[in-house]
């Protein structure tokens, strides 16, 4: 959104983690941030550029966009709690979104959890995790309520300044890979 305030051009971007469909939204909750940072509005803008060309991809400071960038973050965030938890900060990861069947970042959890990670998972819809050998490292469970939880939500310890990231795509190989998507 751009207008005119106090004779100065506003910029205003809202970035959830669902749709704008009027029908979704009734039976639909979704996590949702309006803001006027200057420098998220710059991302949001350019995530319609990258709509407009395909082949041209812009840069974007504080948004993590796929199929640019998205698999490689969710990967770098779990490398980093696998590094701290093995020089003993206390380190843990919690996701919630509707799917989780990415091979690669099950893989990674795993890789996270053998190494120590405390993970939980609030998985709405399909879970493809070993369901024959649960590892003591992860919680996996679902949410099914009145309204379906349509929220996917990162949060990382960070050596205990938790990061909180909010996103459109789910754990999916289409999500991170073949869509545009948002983080």
């Amino acid at each position: 959104i751009s207008r005119k305030e106090r004779g100065k051009n506003v910029f205003y971007a809202n970035i959830s983690t669902g749709n704008y469909h009027e029908a979704s939204a009734r039976v639909y909750s979704d996590t949702s941030l309006l803001t006027s940072d200057v420098a998220i509005c710059n991302d949001v803008n350019n995530v319609f550029y990258l709509f407009e060309t395909k082949y041209q991809h812009p840069e974007f400071q504080y948004l993590k966009v796929s199929p640019l960038g998205s698999r490689q973050f969710l990967c770098e965030k779990i490398d980093r709690e696998i590094i701290n938890v093995k020089s003993n900060i206390t380190s843990y990861i919690t996701i919630k979104a509707n799917n989780l069947v990415d091979v690669d970042i099950i893989n990674k959890l795993y890789e996270a959890a053998d190494a120590g990670v405390k993970i939980s998972l609030i998985i709405r819809g399909i879970c493809v995790l070993k369901k024959d050998n649960p590892h003591p490292n992860i919680d996996a469970f679902g949410i099914v309520d009145r309204y379906l939880e349509h929220g996917r939500i990162f949060i990382f310890g960070n050596a205990g300044h938790p990061e909180y990231y909010i996103s459109s795509a789910d754990i999916m190989h289409r999500n991170l890979d073949h869509r545009i998507e948002v983080i």
